[in-house]
Order: C-alpha cells, then sequence, then structure tokens
C-alpha cells in the first residue's frame, strides 16, 4: 500500500473465485486510465471456494492489497475493516460481482470535492423482476421510516471522505445504512446516476431473510440509535493545546 496514492477502493470478496480473474484485470485497467491515484484493498470474508489463493496471486502487484478473516463475519464487518486500514483521503466502495463498474468512480469523484459522500443509485438494474420488486419495496419503507431520501442504499459503488467513514457508528447490518449514517454524522451527500450489469459469473450471496426480515429489524435498530445519537458543541475552552 503507498501513501501517495488518493483513494483505497474497498472490495468485500466471499466465494467469488469465478469472478476474481475478471475483476482484477478491470480495476487494474482502472487504475491506468484514472486520474485520481487508487489502490485496491481486498477483503477476504472467509471464503472457502479458493478465492484466497487467487487474491493472493493478484496482490503480487502492488496496486492490490488484502485482509483476510479468520471466519465469515459480514459484509458490514468487510466494509468496517476496510475503513478502518484506509490510509487515503478517499474511500471507495465496489462489489466483486462487478454489476457496477470501477470506470464510474470517476463520475462520482467529479463530485467529492464540495460533499461528504458521492454515491451511486442504479437507474437501469439488471436484475430479475422479483430482485428488483424486493428492492423497490425496500427502499420505500426505508425511505418512509428514517426518512434519509437516499434513492438506491443498496448500490454497492460509493466514494467517501476518510475522515467521514471513520467517524461512522457501526453494527452488523450497516452497510444498508452507510448514507443514513453519514446523514447522522451532519455530513453532505450527493446521489448519481451509474451503470449495472447483469451477473456474469458466481452467485448472489442475498436471499429473502437478509433481503427483507433482516433489514427491518435493522431499520428499527437504526430509529433507536438515530433518536439517541449524541452530539454536542463546544462553546469555549481553556484546554491547554500540545505542542
Amino acid at each position: 500500500m503507498t501513501t501517495e496514492n488518493q483513494m483505497t477502493i474497498i472490495v468485500p470478496v466471499y466465494n467469488e473465485v469465478e469472478s476474481l480473474e475478471r475483476l482484477a484485470n478491470v480495476l487494474k485497467a482502472y487504475l491506468d486510465q484514472s486520474s485520481t491515484k487508487s489502490e485496491i484493498l481486498f477483503i477476504d470474508d472467509g471464503s472457502k471456494d479458493g478465492s484466497l489463493e487467487k487474491i493472493k496471486k493478484i496482490c503480487a502487484d502492488p496496486d492490490f492489497s488484502y485482509i483476510r478473516f479468520k471466519k465469515n463475519c459480514g459484509l458490514s464487518s468487510a466494509i468496517k475493516a476496510g475503513i478502518d486500514h484506509c490510509q487515503t483521503a478517499l474511500i471507495g466502495y465496489i462489489d466483486a460481482d462487478l454489476q457496477t463498474t470501477p470506470y464510474d468512480f470517476d463520475i462520482l469523484l467529479e463530485e467529492i470535492d464540495t460533499y461528504d459522500a458521492v454515491i451511486g443509485y442504479r437507474a437501469k438494474r439488471k436484475d430479475t423482476l422479483s430482485k428488483k420488486i424486493q428492492s423497490t419495496i425496500a427502499n420505500s419503507i426505508r425511505r418512509s421510516l428514517i426518512g434519509d431520501g437516499i434513492i438506491d442504499t443498496g448500490c454497492p459503488l460509493k466514494v467517501i471522505r476518510t475522515d467521514m467513514a471513520q467517524k461512522l457508528p457501526f453494527f452488523d447490518g450497516m452497510h444498508r445504512f452507510i448514507p443514513a449514517l453519514i446523514l447522522l454524522e451532519e455530513g453532505k451527500i450527493k446521489q448519481t446516476k451509474v451503470q449495472h450489469f447483469e451477473r456474469e459469473a458466481g452467485q448472489s450471496k442475498f436471499n429473502i431473510f437478509n433481503r427483507s426480515i433482516r433489514p427491518l429489524q435493522d431499520l428499527f435498530a437504526y430509529r433507536w440509535m438515530k433518536n439517541r445519537y449524541i452530539r454536542y458543541t463546544i462553546d469555549h475552552h481553556n484546554l491547554k493545546v500540545s505542542q
């Protein structure tokens, strides 16, 4: 990892061995053409399909690094680990399935100077009808319950200022509430349309339970936290500042 880079792109991986070679090629091609100097950080969430071995080979390239969990901890933990170990001013986030493209990071980066986060929304989703319906219902329920105004919280393409990301309170399931958590910190968010593609390899890790029941439980957890969130502003002080 080099500290001269401007952005660390976090890529959580769980049993994606079939996608990793194409993913690495696309990410490398993006790095080579982007005006924003970036590096890739894979978070292997305890994969059992040979993903780790493939990641190790990819990470022979100095632009790529990885963290391996001892056991499967879930997507929120993978994102938190990436944020915790980021050494650049910006964090990019993309899923390993390449249903979004890293080239759209450049669209988000155009706006990041005036926002704490620029997040994508999938205007033309290439998913099954049932998946689209579930997502539409889930987004509608979330907006009505917490009023975050986010169009597509499940879109994995995001750019966030690292200092903002490292302030966020984390809990299991928080990956669904990253924009809402930024708003809790009184951060500024821009939503931008990005491309979406069909999955070409591997299998989705989501099902009816983790698309509907768990998110609903997490919504109420977020509402509880929002109502008790601690904020204060110091009026003045006489603390001694160390030299």
